[in-house]
């Protein structure tokens, strides 16, 4: 795993002024903005987002084409969209992730009036469980 890549994408300009975005090297790797700037940053996110679920499929990671051996249509335009994955790993690792569990009714009632909050009891409990109660552990 690379913490940076570099990958050519092909901007396609649309009449009503949206701009398309296809990463010719990774199918399936497409974005769409308006105007210039919100469509790299958007196409940024879709890197991002590829490159990750790559890495963590265990799928091999393409080298990136040359700007110059891409033919472009009319309309369309290149440029390199670079993908910082340290921060994209980050990010996921810390997301939230929903759990579903069951408990009885009663104690749903008695915690609910005393105004527990439900994720945070059972993060600081899990932790506790696991010896974790004083480190960050992703």
């Amino acid at each position: 795993m690379q913490d940076r890549y570099d990958f050519p994408a092909i901007l396609h300009y649309n009449p009503d002024g949206r701009v398309g975005v296809v990463f010719p090297d990774l199918p399936g790797c497409v974005s769409q903005g308006e105007g210039d700037m919100n469509a790299i940053e958007r196409a940024t996110e879709a890197l991002e987002l590829h490159l990750y679920g790559m890495e963590e499929d265990g799928e091999p990671i393409p080298s990136p084409s040359s700007l110059a051996d891409i033919d472009l249509g009319e309309g369309q335009r290149t440029v390199m969209v670079t993908a910082l994955m340290p921060l994209v790993r980050e990010e996921m690792e810390s997301r939230a992730v929903k759990k579903t569990l069951t408990i009885p009714g009663w104690l749903n009632r008695a915690a609910e009036a005393r105004g527990v909050n439900f994720s945070a009891l059972l993060q600081h409990a899990i932790k506790k469980h696991l010896g974790l109660e004083e480190r960050h552990v992703r």
